[in-house]
């Protein structure tokens, strides 16, 4: 009998891919996602229910329906801007809701739950790469936020027995190989889609500053395939339903790029030149976030597909010609 998963904000950008994961993996992905940000197109397969983790008696609702074995949480906000002019949101969303639906497993006697949580919670590094055992001292509300729910999970684990993986992962990035699905946001806020839209001429791309301490002045980021992570979020879960206590793991590949090496790696792609404009910097951002892996590619069996940048972005970029229809 398949076991019932159920995927909160399973109709996301990560979620979804997630949600085929599983399916390949021969589970029952149970989908729990209010659309503010997800998109039900993006669902193939599984059981979709439209609700809001605000929304208790509709949770408990779920899990008197379905005989679930584990949660999966990605229904969180993660635009880092935004979470500083508007933490309210963040606050709300990212924790009181993770606060909800811990607490209705809880009462269903549900103790497994993988975490989407962010590499935001170390905050400036110390060192690069950034290790499991780095500071996490968050600069911008949406990091503050996903370290909350970490702590929250570590006492809930000692008090309750809720096992949890937490995974801090950098930046999410690609598309699903055959192009099912991919990255759609609205408003898009992330580089690699907003480089592809550039290419297509369809907006102007401005980099948010270009005098950080870095080699090029721009940003630095470690930038890890959506299929790569929904691997990770598998094996996590696979450990946890064998036992696994509650832990911790970087998800990255190891390697970082600078804004400027993102479009120029585009342009190989895509054959395209791109225009750019830079802007001031935006609140909130570190000028280097690299991850080590070494501890989720040791206890879970780890190994990411997508190797390279440029392996990536044509995945990504063969979801964005479809997205926006063109052949």
């Amino acid at each position: 009998m398949k076991k019932n998963i159920l995927v909160a904000g399973g109709a996301g950008y990560i979620g979804s891919h997630m949600v085929l994961f599983l399916l390949d993996k021969g589970y029952e992905p149970i989908i729990y996602d209010n659309l503010s940000e997800g998109h039900q197109e993006s669902i193939l397969g599984g059981k979709f229910i439209q609700g809001d983790l605000a929304d208790t008696a509709k949770l408990h609702q779920v899990f008197n329906d379905y005989d679930i074995s584990a949660v999966m949480h990605f229904a969180a906000h993660c635009y880092v801007g935004e979470s500083v002019t508007n933490p309210k949101k963040y606050y709300q969303n990212n924790v009181f809701n993770a606060y909800n639906l811990l607490n209705v497993m809880l009462e269903h006697k549900v103790n497994k739950f993988i975490f989407s949580s962010t590499c935001a919670t170390y905050g400036n590094p110390i060192k690069l790469p950034l290790t499991e055992d780095h500071p996490q001292n968050p600069i911008n509300p949406y990091g503050n936020t996903k370290l909350v729910v970490e702590k929250i999970l570590h006492d809930y684990s000692h008090a309750y027995d809720l096992k949890s993986i937490a995974l801090r992962y950098f930046n999410a990035s690609g598309a699903e190989p055959q192009a099912r699905i991919g990255e759609g946001h609205d408003p898009e806020t992330h580089l690699i889609p907003n480089v592809l839209d550039a290419a297509l001429g369809l907006k102007e791309l401005k980099i948010f500053g270009d005098d950080y301490d870095t080699p090029d002045g721009t940003c630095i980021r470690d930038y890890i395939h959506v299929m790569d992570l929904a691997q990770a979020h598998w094996l996590a879960l696979e450990k946890l339903l064998d036992g696994h206590q509650t832990d911790f793991f970087n998800l990255g590949t190891g390697t970082g790029y600078s804004n400027k090496e993102v479009i120029q790696a585009a342009e190989k792609v895509t054959g395209k030149k791109i225009s750019v404009s830079i802007v001031e910097r935006r609140a909130g951002d570190p000028p280097s976030l690299v991850g080590s892996s070494d501890k989720a590619k040791k206890e879970l069996g780890w190994k990411p597909e997508y190797d390279s940048l440029e392996k990536i972005i044509e995945t990504a970029w063969k979801w964005h010609l479809k997205l926006r229809k063109i052949n």
